[in-house]
């Protein structure tokens, strides 16, 4: 390595929502930063969620109270910095006798309301279900419900913005680029980063390691240290499932199942219902975490008992299944372990630091990076800046929480030839950088080739190059979900297009 290459300041390993957030929040307070995903953006934990911006009201039953708060003061701040992938959605919660009782929920949604800061969401209220359109599809035992918010989120979407404002302030990113090795020589890290694309080992020097690697981190931690016992995470599969649209309204539903879990029924990508999740341990390698038929039928049986109408197997159109990585507090059933975070410093007794992150959720991964930015200050010795992401908008969220009608009349003038449901479908994506991706486009015919859906050669085009995107997985299933319903031909078509990437940046 010659004299001339840089000493990053963080070297960060893993390309999910906790890794991207404090890229970000580092490379927006002076630090250089260097980020390494083996994968894809998003391509594990990230992107395999409930899509969820929540406090987490069963999380009140474990006492989890510093946890829901934060998560809970979360929501809105994280809503007015994305407004077109995160967005505002009522939860019905019905009650019928036998399981937590009604004084129970109303205490809890009582302190859902106001432990948080809540100023924009609506607040919580009792629903008769024999009269509300809620209760229409609902086996008819349930009368009453309440009715509650918490926050939509393109998961996968909210890590790649993530990315993509870091390197906007000048971290470099690279995907599909593993870490081989690391270790300390001369006063600095040495890390070996193998780009799956060129087939190339490339040695990068940083001054402090993030282990940001999700399902992996006790991994990385027992190679980086030559030893097989870490174990610091409890790995817990959860599974969804997703049908042809249930119910007519734009509500959701949370659902009591008889073992103390919830399911959740989420309106999905306009024509679905989205329907999870699943809690059980698991052991293997994450990336090989699929749904079981057994997670299928519980899920289809979990949410049939309070349908008119059941979900069966046969409804399925699609499912995912991902691995968390709870931090491992001991709990006795996967579903009673920590959602909080842990960060944790270890030093090599000769300057070297390395944070190791545990844990964590979606909704609180831009506290976690505040709380990440403080550690790596300390071991540093510096303090380039002080926190910034509360008050600053992901790319294309530069607009109000209730400016999405005003910018789809403005993309509508600007570009005519667009039907309703394609520019919905961009702005809920790009938001103000529909612009960017649209460009000078008079036509549907300037939008290049057609790929099926609405996706066409322009889209494409950006995803690769501003959002890393390098195969058809990652557009039709991680930067849109475009592949739900996209015939077999098309998507070949766009995987022979994908081949070379390179040529399209």
């Amino acid at each position: 390595m010659s004299g001339d290459e840089p000493v990053y300041d963080l070297f960060v390993i893993g390309g999910g929502i906790n890794g991207c957030g404090i890229a970000r929040d580092a490379a927006g307070r002076g630090y250089s930063v260097f980020l390494a995903e083996m994968n894809d953006l998003a391509s594990g934990t990230s992107s395999w969620s409930t899509k969820l911006i929540h406090g987490g009201l069963r999380y009140l039953e474990f006492y989890e109270f510093r946890l829901v708060r934060e998560a809970l003061k979360e929501r809105e701040q994280l809503w007015a910095n994305a407004p077109h992938i995160i967005w505002p959605l009522r939860f019905v919660l019905p009650h019928h006798d036998g399981l937590r009782p009604a004084w129970l929920l109303r205490l809890g949604l009582f302190l859902y309301d106001h432990i948080g800061g809540r100023k924009k969401l609506p607040p919580t209220k009792t629903l008769d279900l024999t009269r509300d359109v809620a209760g229409k599809g609902l086996n008819a035992r349930f009368k009453k419900g309440f009715e509650y918010s918490d926050c939509w989120v393109d998961d996968a979407r909210l890590v790649v913005l993530n990315a993509r404002d870091a390197a906007d302030r000048s971290a470099v990113i690279r995907t599909r680029s593993r870490v081989t090795d690391v270790r300390w020589v001369k006063g600095c890290w040495h890390v070996d980063v193998f780009d799956e694309r060129n087939r190339t080992t490339q040695a990068i020097s940083a001054r402090m390691i993030v282990n940001a690697s999700g399902p992996w981190v006790d991994r990385v931690i027992a190679a980086s240290s030559g030893s097989n016992t870490a174990r610091n995470v409890r790995l817990v599969q959860g599974s969804h499932i997703v049908v042809p649209r249930l119910f007519d309204h734009d509500r959701c539903y949370i659902f009591q199942n008889e073992d103390g879990r919830i399911c959740f029924a989420i309106p999905y990508e306009t024509d679905y219902t989205l329907i999870g999740t699943t809690d059980q341990d698991y052991a293997g390698d994450p990336a090989d975490a699929k749904i079981s038929q057994k997670e299928i039928d519980y899920l289809c049986q979990s949410i049939s008992s309070y349908l008119e109408k059941p979900v069966t197997p046969d409804d399925v159109v699609w499912t995912y299944s991902g691995v968390r990585p709870l931090f491992d507090d001991g709990a006795s059933a996967a579903q009673e372990a920590t959602r909080d975070y842990v960060l944790k410093v270890e030093k090599n007794g000769q300057g070297g630091a390395w944070l190791n992150i545990f844990g964590g959720k979606i909704t609180t991964y831009r506290r976690l990076a505040e709380s990440a930015l403080e550690k790596i200050n300390a071991a540093l010795g510096k303090e380039p800046g002080k926190p910034w992401t509360d008050r600053a908008s992901l790319p294309g969220g530069d607009f109000p929480v209730t400016g999405v009608k005003a910018l789809a009349a403005e993309l509508s003038a600007r570009y005519p030839f667009l039907d309703e449901r394609t520019l919905r479908r961009l702005i809920r994506l790009y938001g103000t950088r529909s612009y960017v991706l649209l460009g000078d486009a008079g036509s549907m015919d300037d939008l290049g080739k057609f790929f099926g859906r609405d996706l066409f050669e322009a889209e494409v085009r950006y995803l690769v190059r501003h959002e890393w995107a390098m195969t058809a997985d990652d557009i039709l299933w991680r930067r849109t979900k475009l592949g739900l319903g996209m015939a077999k031909a098309d998507a070949d078509a766009l995987a022979e297009y994908m081949k070379d990437a390179t040529a399209i940046e």
